[in-house]
């Protein structure tokens, strides 16, 4: 019988992040059946209750341990450095778990660490144990070349990136604003965490080599810009995406089967379906325009609503699923679900995404632009409006727009607001304009350019068994 190798894999407390890496070691062991493989995941307070629902299915040969606690009422009330501060606080407790893995006294030690790129402190710790260290980026090719690229930006521009105005070139990218860089991080030169986002980009040089979940079909120029930068040196890039949420029997949930069973009811290709993320929001002031742009411009739509947050638009510690709160709903303007009850369907928190995506009569997504929902999109072939809260999800929506073309972009005023009129027009354009035959067009070859890419002889599938290839032989 062949002996297992045994990997470690280390995220941050994000669902986003976590959900995508989970589904990462399941692709692994299915083309590695002797790898076997432990997710350390930190936490705020208590483990995020989707990625527990998603552990319930998980294989044999994937075990997961959640570090203790660290309590949210001792972080910053900031989105960015409360995951910071958190990572910091667990490294402690994640050494010593990592530690007793590597131990020869258990039957098959950990030989090598894949860390979530937020989460590169832990890229020491490999390095003090003698593991190979490889680093999961579950964000785009775009995104991971501005990791490595930032340091010379940092050099390169004097003034605040949102004062620049000349373009901003990264490697193998299209040419971007620096107001278009993720604002929470990029808008304040003098900010802690721009700093640490510095400092994670230095700490690159630790590991061994890169995973990203995309493929080069997507975003060519950007991985053979990484590639080539990376020859240079002894360090891989696998590119072995798209790697999206397979996940539960989560359409078992309540909200899951009145979404299909509406969906069922609808003509192909008729439904917008609305949603933010696994956690982003809306002010009260949006969620009104918002309902009123789907009931202004006609079309049939599948809304995700949750509960309005006026002080930031993101809370992705909620991933919630399957709560049937209809309490949410008094949050929608007055009338407006007896107005759209044959036009819409309004459900609270959570809805099976990937299903819902994959339906015949699902014609638009309008997203958040996060990357995950925008791989689902892509890999269901379903046009997208793109409405970027946080985060990388700017670069992610110039990526959709300009890049690949296979979106529209909704524009907003100078308060920040989408208005009803605009998002009627925009939904009507995807929905039924003259663009939306080139759009289908374009995202429907790039439906076929991801399928050909996880087939069994696929680039990202042939990247992926390199991947674990090299991890057996280090461990022979």
């Amino acid at each position: 019988m062949a002996k297992a190798t045994h990997i470690a894999v280390v995220s941050i407390p994000l669902f986003s992040h976590q959900s995508s890496i989970i589904e990462f070691c399941k692709r692994l062991i299915h083309l590695h059946h002797h790898i076997h493989v432990t997710c350390i995941f930190p936490t705020i307070d208590a483990p995020i209750p989707a990625t527990l629902k998603l552990l319930e299915s998980l294989p044999s040969s994937i075990n997961c341990t959640f570090l203790p606690p660290i309590n949210k009422q001792d972080l910053p009330h900031d989105f960015v450095l409360e995951n910071e501060l958190a990572m910091a606080q667990s490294m402690l407790s994640f050494r010593k778990s990592l530690r007793s893995l590597c131990s020869t006294s258990i039957s098959s030690p950990v030989v090598a660490l894949v860390v979530d790129p937020f989460a590169s402190q832990a890229l020491e710790i490999a390095k003090e144990l003698n593991l190979l260290s490889f680093v999961y980026f579950p964000l785009s090719a775009m995104i991971t070349s501005l990791h490595f690229y930032c340091l010379t930006l940092h050099e390169q521009v004097s003034c605040e990136y949102k004062d620049h105005t000349e373009p901003i070139q990264i490697p193998g990218c299209l040419p971007i604003r620096g107001q278009d860089l993720p604002p929470e991080i990029f808008h304040d030169r003098s900010c802690v965490a721009y700093g640490l986002f510095l400092q994670h980009s230095k700490n690159l040089s630790l590991a061994h080599g890169f995973l990203v979940n995309s493929f080069s079909k997507m975003e060519e120029s950007t991985v053979k810009a990484l590639q080539e930068e990376h020859n240079k040196t002894t360090k891989l890039f696998y590119m072995v995406g798209p790697i999206i949420q397979t996940g539960s029997n989560c359409s078992e949930e309540s909200n899951g089967s009145i979404c299909l069973k509406w969906l069922e009811n609808q003509t192909p290709n008729s439904v917008l379906y609305v949603c933010f993320g696994s956690g982003g929001t809306l002010s009260q002031q949006q969620i009104n325009e918002l309902a009123l742009g789907l009931e202004l411009s006609n079309q049939k739509f599948l809304w995700v609503l949750r509960e309005p947050r006026n002080s930031k638009d993101v809370d992705y510690k909620i991933a919630a699923i399957g709560n049937n709160d209809d309490d949410l709903l008094k949050y929608l303007p007055h009338g407006f679900l007896e107005r759209t009850k044959e036009q819409g369907l309004v459900v609270p928190l959570w809805a099976p995404q990937t299903k819902i995506l994959s339906h015949t009569s699902t014609g638009g997504f309008l997203t958040h632009c996060g990357w995950n929902s925008t791989l689902e999109s892509i890999v269901s072939g379903v046009p997208m409006v793109t409405w970027p809260l946080f985060g990388d999800q700017m670069l992610n929506a110039i990526l959709l727009v300009e890049g690949l073309k296979v979106g529209l972009k909704i524009k907003f005023n100078e308060n920040g607001i989408a208005e009803r009129e605009e998002i009627a027009k925009v939904v009507k354009d995807l929905m039924l304009g003259e663009e939306r035959s080139e759009i289908r067009q374009r995202i429907e070859k790039l439906k076929d350019d991801a399928a050909c890419a996880l087939a069994k002889d696929g680039s990202s599938t042939r990247a992926l068994f390199e991947f674990g290839t090299r991890v057996e032989n280090f461990s022979l």
